[in-house]
């Protein structure tokens, strides 16, 4: 790889939501309830094909995650993007459904290695992270809808967990039982309560063109999506459905008995679908990337969202979702000036969901662009609010720096967190509790908060 010049960063769009992410994959393991049609089954994680990109780096390193996260660090250091603020999220496999000794284990290594230091044991290792050079801001797990009960949390809470990514689908039992995926809807609305009741942050990987679904049913479920109490997912990762190479479904194909959506469909339906996203919704992804090698067929555009974005903001369409509107974002792509009005005035939008009411609080300016948002939950049988989330976007600046005119380090994550403290007290709740990053707890810290036994920072009101 050429090196960047000085002050140069190369790839600047990988940290422009403000943290800097680190994927890092589990070892391959099976499903314990079987293979679903349109999953591949190769001697590599689930889901994914010996030649995608993480799974060659991952197997290099012989799937150890303290490796694969220094792999990930320096190079990003040679980007020279900041490595204060990561993002860690374990993929590759239902994490949840390892042994547990290899979960414990996989998890210390990852702080062991930002720690720069080994550690007796996954406390001291989130200890010493909460100083550490590289910081945990964030711990995604992706796991399925019935992985999550109460034991399953609790282990998450411990493992410094914030944000979890199920794997949701469809909302249709008769397709789940078609491509034998293993639970059914009632199990979608079970973990969403649970893990939203817990204070995580939760996002769903749902996928288009299924068999026995079409174009008009799709729509008619991201509809249902936010409609619905029992859903309302804080993030989306949306993945058409591929004729991938080792899956049962190229059976299908071959006999003429499916066939996936071509591009242009594709592009129709989520651009319909981009426009009923709600503000609290970031879409995280669209399209998974397979290599050409392994596609049977479906379409091979892997950029397809580029081509989305395109066509929105030429159109000048009204998108509400998050990552259309974040001010890193929109400074790389010059949808405004960097002389802005950075007058900035605070949104809140509250919603149910879930048997819970939602504050999300978010600061923009007049052309809606987001600087930072927080996400309040007030659960309806406890006398309890959860922040789920506190992010303030832009470029991610080390810690301890100055910031600039826009984004982070200028005090809005203060303002957010100051509101939602004020709502909570309105609703008269008397318990605060934040599901924070292992290297966010000092900054917590310093603005009346502790560490409670469970693992989140607390504050009496």
């Amino acid at each position: 790889m050429k090196l960047p010049l000085k002050n140069e960063i190369r790839k600047p769009s990988k940290t422009l939501a403000g943290v800097t992410p680190i994927a890092v994959m589990c070892k391959p393991r099976k499903c314990k309830h079987g293979t679903c049609l349109y999953c591949p089954s190769f001697d590599v994680p689930q889901s994914y094909t010996p030649k995608s990109p993480p799974v060659l780096r991952a197997e290099r390193l012989k799937y150890d995650s303290l490796t694969q996260v220094q792999s990930r660090l320096n190079a990003f250091k040679l980007m020279n993007h900041p490595t204060d603020k990561i993002e860690l999220i374990i993929m590759g496999g239902n994490f949840l459904d390892y042994p547990l000794a290899y979960q414990y284990n996989f998890i210390k290594k990852c702080y062991d290695s930002l720690n720069g230091e080994f550690s007796r044991s996954l406390e001291q290792a989130k200890k010493l992270n909460e100083k550490a050079k590289h910081r945990c801001v964030a711990l995604c797990i992706e796991t399925r809808p019935d992985s999550i009960n109460d034991k399953s949390i609790k282990r998450m809470l411990e493992f410094g967990c914030t944000r979890v990514e199920i794997g949701v689908q469809v909302l249709d039992d008769r397709i789940y039982k078609f491509v034998n995926r293993g639970h059914k809807i009632k199990d979608v609305v079970f973990a969403t309560q649970r893990l939203k009741d817990s204070g995580f942050k939760i996002g769903y990987h749902m996928m288009l063109g299924l068999p026995l679904s079409n174009p008009s049913k799709d729509l008619n479920m991201f509809k249902e999506l936010f409609l619905s109490s029992d859903f309302k997912p804080d993030q989306l990762k949306i993945y058409p459905c591929q004729v991938i190479k080792g899956a049962k479904l190229v059976g299908l194909y071959k006999k003429g008995k499916y066939s996936p959506y071509p591009k242009e469909e594709i592009q129709e339906l989520i651009i319909k679908i981009m426009k009923i996203i709600p503000n609290y919704c970031r879409v995280m992804r669209i399209m998974r990337e397979i290599p050409p090698d392994y596609l049977v067929a479906g379409t091979h555009r892997i950029d397809l969202r580029k081509d989305i974005d395109t066509f929105l903001k030429e159109e000048k369409v009204k998108i509400n979702e998050i990552r259309f509107r974040e001010i890193g974002f929109s400074l790389r792509d010059k949808k405004i000036e960097e002389k802005i009005d950075n007058k900035l005035r605070l949104k809140i939008t509250r919603y149910k969901a879930s048997g819970g009411r939602e504050f999300f609080l978010e600061f923009v300016n007049k052309n809606n662009i987001l600087f930072g948002l927080c996400r309040l939950r007030i659960c309806s049988d406890k006398d309890i609010a959860f922040i789920r989330e506190l992010h303030v976007y832009g470029q991610s600046i080390g810690i301890g720096e100055k910031g600039k005119q826009f984004g982070q380090h200028l005090g809005l994550g203060k303002l957010l967190l100051s509101e939602a403290e004020k709502i909570s007290k309105a609703k008269k709740i008397n318990n605060l509790k934040i599901i924070s990053g292992v290297g966010v707890r000092e900054y917590y810290k310093k603005l009346g908060y502790r560490l409670d036994k469970e693992g989140y920072m607390e504050k009496k009101l």
